[in-house]
Formats: C-alpha cells, sequence, structure tokens
C-alpha cells in the first residue's frame, strides 16, 4: 500500500503576476496565506493554472524556493514537472526536488506524443532518477495523450510512482484504474466536477481549480466524504458545480485569474499566447460570482 501524499482537496494555484509581466511575491504570499487559513489540504505550484509552459526556469525555481519557505511543512507542497522531453522533465524534477518539493506532478508527453509503451519508459525513466514520488498527470484534452489502466498497472508496481491526478473525464477508466492497481496506487480527480465521483471509487482527493477561489469549501466536500457524509458532500458538489463550470468558460487559467481579480486578489493576465476574456464574457463570470456571494 503506497500512503497518499495528500487527502482531500490540494489547490492548483495560478501564478500572480504584476502589471510589469514579472511574478508577484507579495500577491503569492496573500494567496498561500489564504489557503493556509482556509484548510487547504495541499499546494500544487507550477502546474497549467500556474502558467508553467510560459515561466523561465530561473522563475520557477525562485516560486517553489518562496513557497515552500512560506508554508514551512504545514502542507504537502507538490510541483509540477512535466515536459514532452524526457531528459527535460527530469532537469525539472531536480530543480523542484532541490527547491523543497514533496512530490513531483508530471504530466505526460505532449505535441510529440508517444505510445502507451513510451509513457511506462518515461515515467520509468524519471521515477529511476528521482527521489520524491511522481503522480502522474493525465490530460489528454490538452496533450494528446491518454493513459490507459493497464499502463496504469504496469506503473504502479515501481515503488516511486505514486498516483494520477486524473483527467481524461471517463469515470469508467477510473474504475478499472481502481481494479487493476488497487491500493498500490493513489488517485486524484483532475477535474473539480468529478470530485465526488473518484472519491466514491477510492479516490484520495482533487487538484483543484474551483479550490483557487473557494478553498473552504473545496476542502470541506472532501472531508464530508471522508467522515461518510456522503449527502453533505453531494449537496457542496451540486451547489458549486456552475462555479466549477464556469472556470473553464475560457482556457484554464484564464477566468479563473479573472475571478480572483474580481475578488480582490488581483494575479495580473496571463501571459502570451493567453489573452483576456472579452467583456461579455467576464460579465457572464461576474454572475457567476454575485450568484455565490463572492462579489456585489
Amino acid at each position: 500500500m503506497k500512503n497518499p501524499i495528500f487527502t482531500g482537496s490540494a489547490v492548483a494555484l495560478v501564478t500572480p503576476f504584476s502589471a510589469d509581466g514579472t511574478v508577484n511575491y507579495e500577491m503569492l504570499d496573500r494567496l498561500l496565506d489564504m489557503h493556509l487559513a482556509n484548510e487547504t489540504d495541499g499546494m500544487v505550484l507550477c502546474a497549467t493554472s500556474g502558467e508553467s509552459p510560459v515561466l523561465t526556469t530561473d522563475e520557477y525555481e525562485k516560486i517553489v524556493r518562496h513557497s515552500v519557505k512560506k508554508i514551512a511543512g504545514r502542507i504537502p507542497v507538490i510541483v509540477a514537472a512535466g515536459n514532452n522531453c524526457t531528459a527535460h522533465a527530469l532537469e525539472l524534477c531536480q530543480i523542484a526536488e532541490s527547491a523543497g518539493a514533496d512530490a513531483l506532478l508530471v504530466v505526460t508527453p505532449y505535441y510529440n506524443k508517444t505510445s502507451q509503451k513510451g509513457l511506462i519508459a518515461h515515467y520509468t525513466y524519471l521515477a529511476d532518477h528521482v527521489k520524491k514520488p511522481i503522480i502522474i498527470y493525465n490530460v489528454p484534452s490538452r496533450t494528446g495523450v491518454n493513459v490507459k489502466p493497464e499502463t496504469y498497472s504496469i506503473l504502479s508496481k515501481h515503488p516511486n510512482i505514486n498516483g494520477v491526478k486524473e483527467a481524461n473525464g471517463d469515470i469508467s477508466s477510473v474504475a478499472q484504474t481502481v481494479s487493476l492497481c488497487g491500493s498500490n496506487f493513489n488517485i486524484y480527480s483532475g477535474n473539480d466536477e468529478q470530485t465526488l465521483p473518484i472519491l466514491s471509487l477510492g479516490g484520495k482527493g482533487v487538484i483543484s481549480v474551483f479550490a483557487n477561489c473557494m478553498p473552504k469549501e473545496m476542502h470541506e466536500l472532501c472531508a464530508a466524504f471522508f467522515r461518510h457524509d456522503t449527502e453533505k458532500a453531494a449537496a457542496i458538489e451540486a451547489k458549486y458545480f456552475q462555479l466549477m463550470s464556469a472556470l473553464f468558460m475560457d482556457v484554464n487559467p484564464i477566468p479563473v485569474k479573472e475571478a480572483l481579480r474580481m475578488m480582490g486578489y488581483d494575479c495580473g493576465i496571463c501571459r502570451l499566447p493567453l489573452v483576456e476574456m472579452d467583456d461579455s464574457a467576464k460579465q457572464k463570470l461576474a454572475s457567476v460570482l454575485k450568484t455565490y456571494g463572492l462579489i456585489r
């Protein structure tokens, strides 16, 4: 049995930028404090929501070191360290490890992609050369690659491959993965609206975009499930479904950064090639936020 890196809600944290486009460390501290105060169970840095593709290596390392120091061991810090080049992915993993990461979130190779055999070779190579546990990130809508349950079954046998952030949207495949891997593989939802179904299949939690805006609520959804109050967990997911969906009305993390700005956490705009939402989309998002009392 492999112990999970965390149980509950880990936030896929946005990377805040200042008006001049540099990383805004004052706002980063505000975000970290907010999550620590609202019972977020894990911190995921420099992932898709953190705009990892447009961070320099120096920025990447500094964000991780700064956040690890700020969090000071109070919750696990998971750092995204994937790349479509295995050698470059290993470099990022080693930087994240040296900067204090507790675990590594490694996305499947993208663009050049690979076969299931290639996925096994890629993750095995990385797991053989790092010290920290790896969480696979499967998000075929972005990468064009989907990890099959049979592949997880093979990878789960590696002592340093801990689990997966599953965002393929296929609940049946999650059930098959659970059947094949059992307690040797920890599954986290990569889609906010599928958190409860994945928990019900034995999942350990969620790596959440929604938690950027409502960390306490996502923590409580998971906590309610773990204390066997599935009725409350279901009620929370149903209540906030509209907001979970609205945060993906444009390419992530464009909407969530706009939502945070409206809520008083100005994290700046996304770096190119991502661009701001148009005014009509902003008005629609604001309407949803008002529905939940997040803005007036």
